[in-house]
C-alpha cells in the first residue's frame, strides 16, 4: 500500500481580484512546485461542504479527513474539546469561546475583531482564567486555549436553552452589527449573564489587550468519529497549529504531532511541521499537514499577505516534502474551503485539489489554481469521498 501525504492550505481558494490584476492569490503567488506537480498529476474540484451546512473549517476538514460531516458533526466546540482531551458527559454542551473586540456589548455594537488583535496566548490565558473565577455559575467551566480560541462547557445543558442559541461565528460578521447574536444569548439567561460578567472583567485596568468581550458559539455535544486506521487501513497523523484539526485527529484515533512555534499565522514554524511529518512517515502511512495562514489573511482582507501565504506554503511545505519523499509516496494537496478576500469569510464553493503520484495520467492542468481545476472537468463530491478516492488512486485504481 502506498503512503499518502495530504497537504492543506486553509482557505487558500479565492476569487479573481482587481488588486492582483484579475488573478486569484493562487494564480498570483509563486508556486513552482505545485504547478509542476499539477502538470504531471490530476487536478480537479471537490465540494467539501455538504448542502445546508455552514462552510467552516470544522465541517470542511472533517470531510477532507474522510468523515461525512452530515453524519458526525456536532459543533465546533466539541471538536476543540477533543483536542484538549476533555472528558464530557453525555448531556454536556461545549462552546467555542473567542476573546473578541466589539465596539460595545450592546444592540448598537459592531464586531470589530474576532481574534482581539490575535491576542497572545499568555495574555488571553490569564484573562480567561479570571473570567472563570468570577463569572461561571456552578455548572459552567472555562478552558483556556491558544490565542483567542477557548472553550466553555455548560454541564448537563443539552436540554436547556444554551444548547439552542444560534450565535454566528465572529469571523463571519466583521464590522457587522451584533444585535441578532445578543438576542440569541438573552434566550439563555445564564449564558447572557456570563457574557456580561466577562465584559466587566475585561474592562478592568489590568487588561491591556484588545479583548473586551467573549463570544460563545459553535456549541454541541461530545464528538465521536470512527477509528481512522480501521476505516482507511492507514496509520495516520495530523500536524496543525489549530485545535480543531488536532481535535478531529484525536477523535479519530490518529497521532497528533505538536510542533513548537506553530502559530497559525504567516510566521508559523513551517520547517518544524515538515520535520514532524517526515519523522512520522518513517513508521506511519498517512500524514495530514495543515497550514492556517492563507485563511487568516483572507479574514483580514489582505490580498498581498494571502498571496505570500500561498507562496510560503509551496516553498516551505510542499517543496521540502516533495524533495525529501521523491516518488516514494502519493501527494494530495487542497484547501478546506475558500476564504475570499472580498467577503473576508468562508464560502461553500468547491475547492481545487491536486493529486500527484508517479505514473498517473495527467488531467491537463497547466498550473494549480481555481480556474485550472475547473477547466479539467474532474470533480469529486461529496467531499468526504476525496480521501478514499485518493487512496484508491495511490494504489493504482485510476
Amino acid at each position: 500500500m502506498s503512503k499518502l501525504v495530504f497537504l492543506i492550505a486553509d482557505g487558500m481558494g479565492d476569487l479573481p481580484l482587481e488588486a492582483l490584476g484579475g488573478r486569484t492569490p493562487m494564480e498570483a503567488a509563486a508556486t513552482p512546485v505545485m504547478d509542476a506537480m499539477a502538470r504531471e498529476g490530476m487536478v480537479g474540484l471537490c465540494r467539501t461542504v455538504p448542502e445546508g451546512m455552514a462552510p467552516g473549517s470544522d465541517v470542511a476538514n472533517m470531510a477532507l479527513l474522510g468523515f461525512d460531516p452530515a453524519a458526525y458533526h456536532t459543533g465546533r466546540g466539541p471538536i476543540e474539546a477533543a483536542a484538549m482531551g476533555l472528558s464530557l458527559g453525555a448531556d454536556d454542551v461545549v462552546f467555542r469561546l473567542n476573546t473578541v473586540t466589539v465596539s460595545e456589548l450592546s444592540d448598537t455594537g459592531l464586531m470589530r475583531d474576532y481574534s482581539a488583535g490575535h491576542i497572545a496566548t499568555e495574555v488571553s490565558t490569564k484573562l480567561v482564567e479570571a473570567i472563570g473565577r468570577e463569572c461561571c455559575p456552578s455548572d459552567y467551566v472555562v478552558h483556556p486555549g491558544v490565542q483567542y480560541r477557548h472553550l466553555l462547557v455548560a454541564k448537563g445543558a443539552a436540554g436547556r436553552a444554551e444548547a439552542r442559541v444560534a450565535v454566528r461565528p465572529p469571523h463571519d460578521i466583521t464590522d457587522q452589527g451584533i444585535a441578532p447574536d445578543l438576542a440569541e444569548l438573552r434566550r439563555a439567561p445564564d449564558l447572557w449573564h456570563f457574557v456580561q460578567c466577562a465584559g466587566k472583567v475585561l474592562a478592568g485596568a489590568e487588561n491591556a489587550s484588545k479583548a473586551n468581550a467573549v463570544w460563545p458559539w459553535g456549541q454541541g455535544r461530545a464528538l465521536a468519529l470512527p477509528d481512522f486506521a480501521g476505516t482507511f487501513g492507514l496509520r495516520g497523523a495530523v500536524v496543525s497549529a489549530v485545535d480543531l484539526v488536532k481535535g478531529l485527529g484525536r477523535a479519530a484515533g490518529m497521532a497528533v504531532l505538536d510542533v513548537p512555534g506553530a502559530t497559525g499565522l504567516l510566521d508559523t514554524n513551517y520547517e518544524g511541521k515538515v520535520a514532524a511529518a517526515l519523522d512520522f512517515l518513517k513508521i506511519g502511512d498517512f500524514v495530514f499537514v495543515h497550514v492556517e495562514a492563507p485563511d487568516e489573511c483572507g479574514h483580514a482582507g489582505d490580498a498581498a499577505s494571502k498571496t505570500e501565504a500561498v507562496a510560503r506554503f509551496d516553498a516551505r511545505i510542499v517543496a521540502p516534502m516533495r524533495e525529501a519523499l521523491g516518488n516514494d509516496v502519493a501527494f494530495l494537496i487542497a484547501c478546506d474551503h475558500p476564504t475570499p478576500i472580498v467577503i473576508r469569510t468562508h464560502s461553500a464553493d468547491p475547492v481545487p485539489f491536486l493529486f500527484f503520484k508517479q505514473g498517473v495520467t495527467p488531467s491537463g492542468a497547466a498550473a494549480f489554481s481555481e480556474r485550472e481545476a475547473a477547466a479539467t472537468g474532474l470533480a469529486v463530491a461529496p467531499g468526504h469521498t476525496l480521501l478514499p478516492t485518493a487512496v484508491g488512486w495511490a494504489n493504482g485504481k485510476q
